[in-house]
C-alpha cells in the first residue's frame, strides 16, 4: 500500500553526530591544552652561572637593557670564545639565530651589528621556568629537542645581534613573566634598568663531586 508521500530522507542526521563529535573531542583537546598552563610554576631550580667551574664573571646592566636583563663579561681574560653551560637540567626548545647575526667576530671585532640576539639558546627547565642564552659566537652545539644536564656545553661567548662586545645576555622566566636572576640560592640583586650597575660572582657550576 502506497501513501503517495516521498520517502523521507536521514542524511542530514549522521552528519550532525559527526559534527557534534568532533566538536567535543575539540573541546576537551582544547581544555586539555589550557589547563597546564594555568597550573603554578614549580619551585626554582638550582640555577648556577652558565659559565664553567670556578670562573668569576661580571653580571651586569645599563639603562634601556630591560628589568631583570643581564649581560655577563669574564672578571679576567678575553670574552670571545668563552664555554656557556646550562644554568640547569631541561629540554632544549630553541636552537638557531634570533634576528640577524651581523659581522661581529674574533678577527673583525668592529664588524657591522645585527638584530635582536643573533645565536640563541632557549631551555625549558620544567615547572614553567626557561633561561635564554644570546649571542653566541657560532651556531649552538645542541639542538631543539635535545635534554642537556647543567653544566653542559651550549656554545660559545660571541657577539652576534645587536651586540656592542663579545658577552653573554642572559634572561630566567618563570612562566610568562621574567624574573630576578638567582644562581647558587641567592638572588642576583639586578632587578632594574634605571642605572648601570652589577655584581661580579664566582660560577659553582660544577662537576658532580667538585665545590
Amino acid at each position: 500500500m502506497t501513501t503517495g508521500q516521498p520517502p523521507r530522507h536521514r542524511t542530514g542526521r549522521p552528519a550532525v553526530r559527526i559534527a557534534l563529535a568532533v566538536g567535543a573531542v575539540a573541546a576537551v583537546l582544547a581544555v586539555a591544552a589550557v589547563v597546564p598552563l594555568l597550573w603554578p610554576p614549580g619551585p626554582r631550580p638550582l640555577f648556577q652561572l652558565p659559565v664553567p667551574c670556578g670562573e668569576r664573571w661580571r653580571l651586569g646592566t645599563y639603562p634601556g637593557h630591560d628589568d631583570y636583563d643581564i649581560d655577563l663579561f669574564p672578571a679576567a681574560g678575553d670574552a670571545w670564545g668563552r664555554p656557556l653551560l646550562a644554568s640547569s637540567a631541561g629540554t632544549i626548545t630553541v636552537a638557531g639565530i634570533n634576528g640577524s647575526l651581523g659581522g661581529r667576530t674574533p678577527e673583525n671585532p668592529k664588524g657591522p651589528r645585527g638584530r635582536g640576539g643573533g645565536y640563541w639558546v632557549k631551555i625549558d627547565h620544567g615547572g614553567k621556568w626557561q633561561t635564554e642564552y644570546l649571542h653566541l659566537l657560532e651556531p649552538p652545539l645542541v639542538r631543539a629537542g635535545q635534554r642537556v644536564a647543567r653544566g653542559e656545553q651550549l656554545g660559545r661567548v660571541g657577539s652576534t645581534g645587536d651586540s656592542g662586545a663579545p658577552h653573554l645576555h642572559y634572561e630566567q622566566h618563570r612562566g610568562w613573566e621574567k624574573v630576578e636572576t638567582w644562581f647558587d640560592g641567592s638572588a642576583s640583586g639586578i632587578t632594574h634598568d634605571d642605572t648601570e650597575y652589577g655584581v661580579t660572582l664566582t660560577s659553582n657550576n660544577c662537576p658532580a663531586g667538585r665545590p
